[in-house]
């Protein structure tokens, strides 16, 4: 996982060690308005390489009411355009979560694990401009409340195709 926001002053150094893919899609986010981009579903391409762009509307929720997720062909950068705060919480996949809902094989390539009282359950805090990257071994839950109410959020994600970080690399794609 990687945390960061669009704002931070080491941003462009922070880039500069992520996979072009990666570094593309936080560019993006910090080059146009989110905030006002309209709601929904979009094909995107950044440096040739295709990926998906959601724009969605949310309110966060208490922690007990959300299911872990997990991505196996994408990677997940996370944004949080407008509204919250936001809390996400992540820890690693080690192969012991109990599965409660299996979308690997369709379009949306999530899972969703069942919560596990034990899970060493790790939380970041968002504010407008903060960004998480998952990478497919990464559990997160995303949209937590950060009190006893929810708050509307403006959520951006950006699937990045797992394979288009693996190009320099291509071995490593049998150890996923």
């Amino acid at each position: 996982m990687i945390f960061g926001n669009i704002q931070n002053s080491m941003l462009e150094g922070e880039l500069s060690l992520m996979p072009k893919p990666l570094s593309d899609a936080i560019c993006f986010l910090k080059d146009h308005d989110m905030a006002a981009h309209e709601p929904g579903v979009f094909q995107l391409e950044l440096s040739g390489v295709p990926m998906t762009l959601q724009v969605l509307d949310l309110n966060t929720a208490p922690r007990e009411s959300l299911r872990p997720e997990i991505h196996r062909k994408n990677i997940d950068v996370q944004f949080l355009a407008s509204g919250g705060p936001e809390e996400a919480g992540f820890y690693s996949d080690d192969g012991t979560g109990i599965v409660d809902e299996d979308l690997l094989d369709t379009p949306r390539d999530i899972l969703f694990y069942q919560n596990k009282e034990a899970a060493p359950e790790g939380r970041i805090r968002l504010i407008p401009g903060s960004f998480a990257i998952y990478f497919p071994w990464d559990v997160h839950i995303p949209a937590i409340w950060t009190g006893s109410s929810p708050a509307p959020i403006r959520k951006i994600v950006i699937k990045v195709p797992l394979k288009s970080c693996l190009t320099e690399h291509p071995s490593q794609e049998s150890v996923l």
